[in-house]
């Protein structure tokens, strides 16, 4: 269940051009003055349980009402959702991912909820989740559930090391060069495109990967604190072995790497943690896991991380506009959030603090938990869907750099191609 949930982080989708086609998906009133919200979800995120009890109480508030659930793949969700919200009968309610969200709105295919803040408990949102609801200062979806990467780490090697998990940069770079040192493992396995991680240190540093310039935006890498990043990164990937010019699926890290038992540490999703241990269990090994918040410069905050995860949105050409936000303010209320961080094991963050459940005692989700107040996304913008195309040029500068390159130099490179891309319609 954790790869499906987690398989938002991530994606991102620009949304062009639409088709009209007809649909079998519409939400139109059955007989009697019944009325059918169809509700779209992605496969993994919408736990049974909680689906049904939500939509129990929600048919008793609302007499005449039937919710009725549509599970989606997230392979081709992008073009279904576009062809969704060009018809007269969309669904009436939608997960999003995070990062797809503004691409929707900016067509006007998703209905504006600026009015209704209030009621959503707006100002009770996690701000990190809350940016990727928004675009031009309106609001088109309440946040659902996220979830960020935390530090990974072999408790035996650790302790072999002497070892505690540090709480600042500098006690990570002391532990890894005392492992390195002492153990003779891969103090940490970094590869050198792991993006998502870089942009969790330039956020540390007060930079980010691209910035509003009057009506449109431009890439900053080629700035100081974007270097400032980039060589923590290249300190940190100078203890891995890992291939300098891909990034953690390639291969992958959790299932193809760590398993083979010399990596003293690694950062990844709740969901790699949790392959990790399966596939050691599987080859008649034993994982002893433990768990950290990636470190801050100082211990009074941990270090910045993106958020992946999901949204939940109302087309504007619902049919049933009205009942679909008050099923949206339902799903999304504390009582019902906390009863999903319940359902999913606190493995995931809901929308707001007030929601959270007490993750178990070492576990990665208290690890995530943590770094929840240093959550955030990637620009919000439509265009920056066109940025994370291959050849990504996030990663291809981070290649450059850590093979010597300048990384101002490297910075204003990346930052032509970011800025070309970012601003296409």
């Amino acid at each position: 269940m954790r790869r499906k949930l987690i398989a938002a982080v991530g994606v991102a989708a620009m949304v062009t051009s639409v088709a009209a086609c007809g649909s079998d998906d519409g939400s139109d009133a059955g007989d009697g003055g019944k009325k059918t919200l169809t509700v779209w979800v992605m496969d993994g995120s919408a736990p049974d349980p909680w689906t049904k009890a939500l939509n129990k109480e929600f048919e008793a508030q609302h007499e005449g009402a039937e919710v009725e659930m549509k599970v989606q793949q997230w392979n081709g969700i992008q073009e279904k959702i576009t062809t969704a919200l060009s018809e007269d009968s969309p669904p009436d309610v939608l997960e999003l991912g995070n990062t797809q969200t503004a691409g929707y709105a900016v067509t006007g295919g998703l209905a504006d909820l600026t009015g209704m803040k209030d009621e959503l408990g707006y100002d009770a949102w996690n701000k990190g989740m809350v940016s990727s609801a928004e675009l031009d200062g309106k609001l088109y979806a309440a946040p659902w559930y996220a979830a960020n990467r935390a530090v990974i780490y072999d408790k035996s090697i650790y302790a072999d090391a002497g070892v505690e998990p540090p709480e600042t940069r500098d006690e990570w770079i002391d532990g890894l060069r005392k492992i390195k040192d002492e153990t003779g493992k891969q103090p940490i396995y970094l590869p050198g495109q792991s993006w998502y991680v870089y942009a969790g240190f330039l956020w540390d540093e007060g930079g980010t990967l691209a910035a509003e310039d009057g009506d449109s935006w431009k890439g900053t890498l080629g700035t100081p604190e974007a270097a400032a990043a980039m060589n923590f990164y290249k300190k940190l990937q100078s203890f891995s072995t890992a291939p300098k010019d891909t990034d953690e699926a390639t291969p992958q890290q959790s299932t193809d790497v760590v398993p083979k038992g010399d990596v003293a540490s690694w950062i990844g999703l709740g969901w790699e943690a949790s392959g990790a241990v399966t596939a050691i269990e599987e080859a008649g090994g034993k994982a002893d896991f433990g768990y950290f918040p990636i470190p801050g410069k100082t211990a009074d905050q941990p270090g910045h991380v993106f958020f992946g995860g999901s949204n939940l949105a109302v087309p504007e050409r619902s049919r049933n506009k009205e009942l679909a936000q008050e099923w949206l303010k339902l799903a999304t209320s504390t009582k019902w959030m906390k009863k999903y961080a319940e359902e999913t094991g606190g493995g995931l963050l809901p929308n707001s603090e007030a929601a959270q459940v007490q993750p178990e005692e070492g576990s990665f989700a208290a690890a995530m938990v943590q770094s929840a107040e240093a959550g955030r996304i990637t620009p919000v913008t439509p265009g920056w869907a066109n940025v994370e195309t291959e050849p990504n040029p996030i990663k291809e500068y981070m290649t450059k750099v850590l093979k010597g390159a300048d990384p101002e130099q490297a910075g204003e490179e990346a930052d032509k191609v970011i800025t070309e891309r970012i601003n296409k319609s």
